[in-house]
């Protein structure tokens, strides 16, 4: 083969690459490059100490239990799968249902908007997001309700990150992003117009814990919504495929346990929220949410490649493949859970904060 043709293999060899990672890797157009994938706040070296100190969780699960625990659990969690959610899957870590000729961007949208219809947010008005990640869901909404957004994460990476999207976006006026523990928050009792946690609390030890902080927080006469991981009432504990599928994304996503969806509203009631309304948004005639997770396997195996590549050009940190290698066997225990119906993760409550006594009411 002649130097010329040697150059021109070489170029589209180059060019594949280029193509391969760059343009096919992002999820989204302004999302992160595969090129750019890291461990969050944690060092390159210490990426697959990292993991492995996560699943040592696991093997002590009473310490996951402790609410002095969970914290460091979660924290670690999204060090190490922040930037490939955002570059695998998107800015807004949560799911939606599949809407007929709507884009997963479009659907994800109008799921994160019903969010803030739901608690009658407009202009002016101060709304707590609770567990608000890189910040997806929060710039859809205030971009659609123009409201004043507080997103509180524990995880210092994802502030970071979250800041730099809502100056891109143009709404940084409207969002505010505070690095800070869901169970202990650093604002003043009675001090939003509103609140909404959208798969988020599911990382709590104690729901009861979260709910009361959201709770105090609230303005009285307030709405807060919550989209909820849970089990439905076809899970059966003592099937040995249902337990599994479950442990599965319990250990997948780092979630203390997952929870019935009998215990939702008893627990925002033991707080004193009055719940308004309550529905599973995943039941028919809602399309299916894992429809996205099905439709993806063929990206999931080529992120791989593109993962194990670049992990071992020393680009992506050591241990990244095993991050993504969870991610994707988490991805198919979700999709069980989807199919057999036993697990929801938009088990969706409204509630309201009373003046001084009110009548329970809820709709189903």
């Amino acid at each position: 083969m002649d130097s010329f043709s040697l150059l021109c293999t070489g170029a589209l060899l180059a060019g594949g690459l280029y193509w391969f990672v760059c343009v096919l890797g992002p999820a989204e157009q302004k999302g992160k490059r595969a090129t750019d994938l890291s461990g969050g706040s944690i060092s390159a070296e210490k990426v697959q100490d990292n993991y492995k100190q996560y699943w040592s969780f696991f093997r002590r699960p009473k310490e996951i239990e402790t609410a002095e625990k969970v914290p460091d659990f979660v924290d670690t969690f999204y060090n190490l799968v922040t930037d490939i959610y955002e570059w695998g899957w998107g800015q807004s870590f949560h799911f939606s249902p599949s809407i007929p000729g709507k884009s997963h961007h479009e659907a994800t949208r109008l799921h994160e908007e019903m969010a803030v219809d739901l608690i009658q947010a407009g202009p002016g008005d101060r709304v707590l997001d609770v567990g608000c990640g890189v910040g997806g869901p929060m710039r859809a909404i205030a971009a659609h309700s123009r409201a004043n957004v507080v997103g509180i994460t524990i995880n210092d990476y994802q502030v970071n990150r979250a800041r730099l999207h809502n100056k891109k976006a143009g709404l940084d006026s409207l969002c505010e992003v505070v690095c800070g523990n869901f169970l202990n928050m650093p604002f003043p009792d009675n001090s939003f117009d509103g609140a909404y946690s959208i798969e988020a609390t599911c990382h709590a030890p104690k729901l009861e814990q979260v709910y009361a902080e959201i709770f105090r927080v609230l303005k009285p006469g307030a709405l807060y919504v919550s989209y909820e991981w849970v089990t439905t009432d076809k899970y059966r504990s003592d099937d040995p495929e249902h337990v599994e599928v479950i442990q599965g994304i319990e250990r997948g996503d780092a979630l203390p346990g997952l929870r019935s969806h009998t215990d939702i509203a008893e627990t925002a009631r033991k707080v004193g929220f009055v719940v308004v309304k309550e529905r599973d948004l995943a039941k028919p005639p809602a399309q299916p949410w894992w429809s996205r997770l099905k439709m993806g396997r063929i990206a999931y195996w080529r992120n791989h490649i593109v993962v194990t590549v670049l992990a071992a050009l020393g680009i992506a940190p050591k241990g990244t493949v095993d991050v993504h290698e969870m991610l994707f066997k988490t991805a198919d225990y979700l999709t069980r859970g989807g199919d057999s119906g036993i697990f929801s993760p938009m088990h969706m409550i409204l509630c309201r904060k009373p003046h001084d006594s009110d009548d329970d009411h809820v709709q189903t």
